[in-house]
């Protein structure tokens, strides 16, 4: 009877470490996200590469696929809308050990071909602890049709 016991004080002890634990990694999950966007927003290339595995598998909200140098290239280019914001609406994460899965809506507004625009999109990211660092190695996008 005393080692059925310890064994639930054990696991009484454990189990908000655990939750702390998740709600950490959530909290830094859903900063990252919002690092992507403003990095996304700015350009900031440098930043985006951190963030992303170099394997990243990226689902374009038209269904196109890229790799993560065609993703960046994207970006770079000159001839891309200018997004004047990016701002997500809502963000969810849940972790499974060492990978988390965020889902959210993201919205960006700007101009493309001279016209303003606005778009809503739902993600699906999914971040992986790799060496004490969390990369996105899996990003999807799909419209929010009103």
């Amino acid at each position: 009877m005393k080692a059925v016991s310890l064994l639930v004080v054990i696991a009484a002890l454990l189990a908000p470490v655990s939750a702390q634990d998740d709600s950490q990694v959530v909290s830094k999950i859903v900063a990252l996200e919002k690092a992507w966007n403003q990095a996304y927003k700015f350009r900031d290339l440098k930043a985006i590469d951190a963030l992303l595995d170099d394997g990243l598998v990226l689902v374009n909200d038209d269904g196109s696929l890229q790799a993560k140098g065609v993703f960046l290239a994207s970006v770079r280019d000159s001839k891309a809308a200018d997004d004047q914001q990016v701002t997500p609406e809502s963000i969810s994460v849940h972790v499974f050990g060492g990978v988390a899965v965020a889902t959210g809506v993201f919205r960006i507004k700007g101009v493309e071909g001279g016209k303003s625009f606005a778009r809503r999109n739902r993600f699906v990211d999914t971040w992986v602890n790799k060496g004490g660092s969390w990369v996105c190695v899996s990003a999807s996008a799909t419209p929010v049709l009103h």
